[in-house]
C-alpha cells in the first residue's frame, strides 16, 4: 500500500505538492491489483481537479516510482584551505558548524571533522577547537605526532591568535582582561585567563535601549593568551561589553537588534593564525569575513570617533 502523496508526487511531477496533500488533485479512476476502483471525494467538487489516471500495472508502477526524481539536495561546499601541506592544513571554518561530536552537540549530525576527512580522504586531527558560532581559522593536523607538537605550540605564547568582535558600548581603546574561568559543563576548575583588546572602531545606531535614544557599539581586536572555555565570550560579558549575537553569554535586547538588521550570526571570527611549523618555518594565515560579517562592518565605515565609553 502506497500513501497517495507520494504516488501523486512521482506520476504528476507538474503539480504542486501542497495540492496534493491538501487533497485539491482528485483521481478519477485508479487500476490496483488488477481491479479498478472509483475515487473517494475528499475535496469539494469545485476545487477538486478530476484527473484521469491510465491504468498500470504493478511492476510498471514500481518503475514509475524507481524513476520519480527526488529534490535536489543542497550540495555540501568544500571547507576553504588557508595553508596546507604534507603534515597540517589550516582552514576557515564557516560559522555554525560544529568542529567535532560532544555533549553540546544536541543531535547534531554534521560536523566539520568529518568533512574534512572526506574532504582530504585521510585522518584529520584537530590541534584546537572552535564554537560552533565562531567562524575563522583551525588548526589541524595528518598524524597524531604532529598534532601533539601542535597542541605544544599552542599552549605556549609563541602563537598568535587574533579574532575579531562586535560588542555592545564603546570600551577603552586598549584593555586586557585578567579573569580566571572554568573548563566548561563538568569541569568546575577554574584557570587563569587572560584576553588582550584593541578597540578599531565605534559606531552609534538610531536604536533606543535602556533608556538611550541610541545604542553604541565597537568593533574589536581580541587575542586571547589563553585557551579556556569560550574565553573571549564570558571576558567580555564579565566587563560588560557583551558580545552582539552570543545567545549564551550576550545582551538579548542587542542581539535582536542585530537580527532586525539581518545579521543573525554570532560576530566572532578567528581573522588571524600565525605560529611556528614543527619543522622549521613560519606559518602566517588571515581568514576572509563572510557576507553577514561584513555586513556588520560595513556599520562602522563612516562612523565618528568615540569619545566617552560612558554609555551603552
Amino acid at each position: 500500500m502506497r500513501r497517495r502523496d507520494g504516488f501523486g508526487r512521482a506520476r504528476f511531477v507538474r503539480i504542486c505538492f501542497v495540492c496534493i496533500c491538501r487533497e485539491d488533485v482528485r483521481f478519477e479512476s485508479v487500476l490496483c491489483n488488477g481491479a479498478h476502483f472509483k475515487s473517494v471525494d475528499c475535496a469539494p467538487a469545485p476545487m477538486a481537479s478530476t484527473i484521469p489516471i491510465a491504468a498500470m500495472t504493478e511492476t510498471q508502477d514500481q518503475n514509475l516510482m524507481d524513476d520519480a526524481v527526488a529534490p535536489d539536495a543542497t550540495p555540501v561546499r568544500p571547507i576553504p584551505v588557508l595553508y596546507r601541506d604534507d603534515a597540517l592544513a589550516v582552514v576557515d571554518k564557516p560559522a555554525g558548524l560544529m568542529v567535532h561530536d560532544s555533549a553540546l552537540a544536541r543531535g547534531e549530525t554534521d560536523f566539520l571533522a568529518d568533512r574534512l576527512r572526506e574532504q582530504f580522504a585521510q585522518p584529520v586531527f584537530l590541534a584546537h577547537r572552535l564554537d560552533r558560532a565562531t567562524s575563522g581559522c583551525l588548526l589541524l593536523a595528518f598524524d597524531r605526532e604532529t598534532a601533539s607538537t601542535l597542541g605544544k605550540i599552542l599552549m605556549s605564547r609563541d602563537v598568535r591568535k587574533d579574532y575579531l568582535a562586535v560588542c555592545r558600548g564603546w570600551p577603552e581603546r586598549r584593555f586586557d582582561v585578567d579573569y580566571a574561568l572554568d573548563g566548561g559543563p563538568g569541569k568546575p576548575q577554574k584557570k587563569p585567563a587572560t584576553t588582550r583588546f584593541e578597540r578599531l572602531a565605534v559606531c552609534e545606531l538610531d536604536l533606543p535601549s535602556a533608556g538611550f535614544p541610541t545604542s553604541r557599539y565597537a568593533l574589536l581586536r581580541a587575542s586571547p593568551e589563553t585557551g579556556r572555555f569560550r574565553q573571549i565570550r564570558r571576558h567580555l560579558k564579565h566587563v560588560s561589553h557583551h558580545l552582539i549575537g552570543d545567545t549564551s553569554h550576550g545582551d538579548g535586547r542587542h542581539n535582536r537588534a542585530f537580527r532586525m538588521m539581518g545579521i543573525h550570526r554570532m560576530l566572532l571570527h578567528a581573522e588571524r593564525l600565525r605560529f611556528a611549523r614543527p619543522d622549521g618555518g613560519q606559518v602566517d594565515v588571515v581568514a576572509p569575513l563572510d557576507a553577514e560579517f561584513a555586513r556588520a562592518l560595513a556599520l562602522f565605515a563612516n562612523a565618528a570617533p568615540a569619545q566617552s565609553p560612558a554609555q551603552s
